[in-house]
């Protein structure tokens, strides 16, 4: 069992070195954003408000949106953002699905690791993939939400829903959910929450580095495909990667082949790696598995093409969860909780 420390110049460090490494993804550089109205000066993702709190006005991408007082009756058409929404505790009401019934959705197609929170406050789920406005105009919205990209992006219905209520297109993929969380409270009015709700989770981060002994390092961290072909493997750019090394992780060094085979556009949170280059691309000496369950561990272990990599050899193969696929205050939060409880128990049963 990882022993208790005392303040030290030790812990002093670590204290800093976690700070350091959550400011890395609180001020992830938003430069793919678009600038928007000229006249004003304010960028997209920008939030005013009155010396009185209200109206607040948020510049989107489709120019400004102005809340004359806190909305009541939020409908997300992104199921990625209602995770953070609920996770303020702002009044969403209704929500867009993913498909229903998977290793990553409950019934509804609402995320499982906020699926219990939503059937509490009895979100209403409107629709699975295929965004549906009529379902989105019966319930009565005061503000509506739409990603700007995505797969759950209800972007081409905009015209339709910015005459029944005001209309917000939030980008959330350059953003950790910390991010997301500060802009939504801003907006919303749930600025306090959005503060409680990460400094929360900062103390988490702080836990975890202050108590938990971590495995060999670098890591590797990756989502195996489930044919065994490859993998796409999590780059310090992801949200994955970057909660990685706020919990003290260190991740493995890419080669340069390995790289240039980067797929899904310009994206650089992923880089993916199959066949013959998937073994160069695994080098951690602990491998992560990612929107992955215990039994896959198993598949990797007996892959022809990996038997030899150092994780492999060394008996070193993790899965932290299927939740782990995309990362809201609730399945980082989960995946601490994961790895904390997994290292622990690694390190207790080594000691006897």
């Amino acid at each position: 069992m990882p022993t208790t420390r005392t303040p030290s110049l030790k812990h002093a460090l670590s204290s800093a070195l976690a700070k350091l490494a959550l400011a890395m993804i609180t001020s992830l550089a938003l430069s793919a954003c678009e600038h928007s109205d000229t006249s004003t000066g304010l960028k997209v993702d920008d939030v005013t408000k009155d010396p009185s709190g209200w109206p607040r006005t948020l510049m989107t991408s489709k120019g400004p949106v102005t809340l004359d007082a806190p909305p009541k009756r939020i409908v997300s058409t992104s199921v990625t953002m209602t995770g953070t929404l609920l996770a303020i505790k702002a009044p969403v009401i209704a929500s867009g699905g993913t498909v229903a019934n998977t290793s990553v959705a409950d019934r509804n197609g609402f995320m499982r690791q906020w699926s219990d929170i939503a059937d509490k406050q009895n979100l209403v789920s409107l629709y699975q993939r295929e965004p549906d406005a009529e379902a989105i105009v019966a319930q009565h919205p005061d503000l509506i939400l739409i990603s700007a990209t995505g797969g759950d992006s209800a972007r081409k219905l905009y015209d339709q829903l910015k005459s029944i209520a005001p209309t917000a297109i939030i980008r959330y993929d350059n953003k950790s959910w910390m991010q997301l969380a500060t802009l939504l409270g801003d907006f919303l009015g749930k600025e306090d929450n959005a503060k409680s709700v990460i400094t929360e989770f900062e103390s988490k981060v702080q836990h975890f580095r202050e108590t938990v002994t971590l495995p060999a390092q670098p890591t590797t961290a990756m989502v195996y495909y489930a044919d065994g072909t490859g993998a796409n493997i999590w780059t310090d750019k992801s949200a994955q990667g970057r909660l990685l090394k706020a919990l003290g992780f260190s991740l493995a060094i890419l080669p340069e082949s390995v790289k240039g085979d980067i797929s899904m556009g310009k994206r650089s949170d992923i880089v993916i790696a199959t066949g013959e280059r998937l073994p160069d691309a695994v080098t951690g000496n602990t491998l992560l598995l990612f929107s992955a369950e215990k039994e896959q561990e198993k598949k990797v272990k007996s892959n022809s093409y990996l038997k030899d990599i150092p994780a492999v050899q060394q008996d070193a193969v993790y899965a932290v969860g299927n939740d782990t696929f995309r990362m809201d205050y609730y399945s980082a939060s989960n995946l601490i909780d994961r790895l904390s409880r997994l290292f622990k128990e690694k390190h207790a049963n080594a000691s006897l």
